[in-house]
C-alpha cells in the first residue's frame, strides 16, 4: 500500500533542498526520496561559486545567509589563465565583494539538510518507476527500488540529468556535448605538491591549447582538483583503461605533449586515478507542456555544460522559485506551477546558451586567445556601468 505524500521531491541536491527549505520557511511540509543511503555515501565535489543574482538569492529566500557566510573560502575567486608554456596570460583576485564566493558543496550540502526537519529525507530510495495513477488529476505514484511506493498530488524532480521524472514531461534527453573530461586530485598540494599548487595559485586555473585544456581549482582542505577537457568523439574515453592508473596518466599526458613540465604535473603527479567523464547537456532550450501535478528543477529540467557556472546556482535558484510560487498560490498548486515554468523556460534557456558559448570559447582552435578575450569585454562592460554611475546620461 502507497503512502501519500502531498509534496514529494524527488533528488536530494542542491536544488531539491533548497526547495523543501524555502517551502519549511512558510510552513509547508514537503518529503524528499534520495537514491544515496546517506550525506556520506559519496565525495560531494568541489568548490562552487555562488553567484550573488540567482544561488545567493535563494540562500537569502532560505534564510541561511549568515549560515552561508562562514562557508566562504577566502580567495577562492581568484582565477589564472595560461597557455600551454605556462605563461600568465591574465590573473584576477579576489576582491573579497561576496559577488560569486566559493564554498565547497559537501558543506553547502549539509548546510541545507542540517537546516530540514528531522525525517524529511527518505534516503536510499532509488526511482524505478513513475506514473500517473488513472481517475485523479494531478495524482502520481512512484516506485521505489525497495519495494515501497508513494503518491503525491505535487511530484518535483530534482533528480539530475538522468531524471526519472523528466520522462512525465518530456522526451528529451541529454546529449554529449563534443567534450570529455578526464578527472585528477592531488592531495596536501602546499606540501606534496608545491610546484603545482603554485602554479594552481589560491582559486581557479584555465591552462588552454586548442581543442584541450587544464581546468582546476583549490579546494578548501588544501588539495588540487583538476580536469583535462578535451574535445573528441564520443567513445574516446572507452577506449582506453582508466582503472588502470598508469594507462589513464600516460593516455592523458598524450593529450598534453609539447605542454610545460609544470602543467602536466596536474596529470603526472596525480594521487588518483583519472576519471573520465562526458558532458551532456539537454537541447537549448529545453521545455514542455503543462503537466498537472508535476514538473522539474536544476539539471533535470535543462542540464547544461558546465562552463557558465550556472548549474548548482540555477538548481538553487530553480527550487528556491519554485517554493515560492507555492506558497504564493497555496490553493492553487497548479497556477504556482504555471508561474514558476513561465519564468524557468527563458532563464536556463539563457544560461544554457552562455554554457554552450563558453564551451566553443574555451576549447577553439584558438584558445585561449578567446578566452582573455572575453574577459576583457567583461571588463570593457563593467567599466561602462561604473563611468555611468559616475556620470548618468542626461536621458
Amino acid at each position: 500500500m502507497s503512502t501519500h505524500y502531498p509534496i514529494a521531491i524527488i533528488g536530494a541536491g542542491l536544488g531539491g533542498l533548497t526547495a523543501a527549505r524555502v517551502l519549511h520557511v512558510h510552513g509547508i511540509n514537503a518529503a524528499i526520496f534520495e537514491l544515496e543511503n546517506d550525506r556520506s555515501a559519496r565525495v560531494q565535489g568541489g568548490m562552487l561559486d555562488i553567484h550573488e543574482e540567482n544561488g545567493q538569492e535563494a540562500i537569502h529566500a532560505a534564510d541561511l545567509f549568515e549560515q552561508f557566510r562562514a562557508l566562504v573560502h577566502p580567495g577562492g575567486e581568484d582565477m589564472r589563465i595560461l597557455d600551454r608554456d605556462a605563461t600568465v596570460l591574465r590573473e584576477d583576485t579576489d576582491d573579497q565583494s561576496l559577488g560569486r564566493p566559493e564554498v565547497d558543496r559537501g558543506e553547502l550540502r549539509d548546510m541545507l539538510i542540517d537546516s530540514l526537519p528531522q525525517n524529511t529525507i527518505y534516503w536510499g530510495h532509488k526511482v524505478v518507476a513513475v506514473r500517473a495513477v488513472g481517475g485523479t488529476v494531478g495524482l502520481h505514484e512512484v516506485e521505489f527500488a525497495n519495494g515501497t511506493t508513494v503518491t503525491t498530488d505535487l511530484l518535483i524532480g530534482a533528480d539530475g540529468a538522468w531524471s526519472r521524472v523528466r520522462g512525465l514531461v518530456s522526451n528529451k534527453k541529454p546529449e554529449y556535448t563534443g567534450i570529455s573530461f578526464l578527472e585528477a586530485d592531488l592531495f596536501d598540494a602546499d606540501e606534496k605538491h608545491p610546484v603545482e599548487a603554485a602554479i594552481m595559485g589560491n582559486g581557479m586555473l584555465f591552462a588552454l591549447s586548442s581543442n584541450t585544456g587544464i581546468l582546476g581549482h583549490r579546494e578548501s582542505n588544501g588539495s588540487l582538483h583538476v580536469y583535462v577537457g578535451h574535445r573528441a568523439d564520443e567513445g574516446w574515453v572507452d577506449s582506453i583503461d582508466f582503472y588502470d592508473k598508469a594507462t589513464g596518466i600516460a593516455a592523458t599526458l598524450a593529450l598534453l605533449d609539447g605542454w610545460d613540465e609544470t602543467l602536466r604535473g596536474f596529470v603526472s603527479n596525480s594521487d588518483t586515478a583519472l576519471t573520465p567523464r562526458r558532458i551532456n547537456a539537454l537541447p537549448i532550450g529545453h521545455s514542455w507542456e503543462r503537466v498537472t501535478g508535476v514538473t522539474l528543477l536544476g539539471d533535470a529540467a535543462h542540464v547544461m555544460s558546465p562552463f557558465a557556472g550556472e548549474g548548482a546556482n540555477l538548481a538553487m535558484y530553480d527550487g528556491a522559485q519554485l517554493a515560492l510560487a507555492i506558497a504564493e498560490h497555496p490553493a492553487n498548486p497548479e497556477a504556482a506551477l504555471a508561474a514558476y515554468e513561465a519564468a524557468l523556460f527563458p532563464r536556463s534557456a539563457e544560461s544554457a546558451h552562455e554554457s554552450a558559448t563558453s564551451l566553443n570559447v574555451i576549447f577553439d582552435e584558438d584558445s585561449p586567445r578567446g578566452l582573455v578575450e572575453m574577459f576583457a569585454s567583461i571588463d570593457d562592460v563593467m567599466a561602462e556601468d561604473a563611468r555611468e554611475q559616475v556620470f548618468p546620461s542626461a536621458e
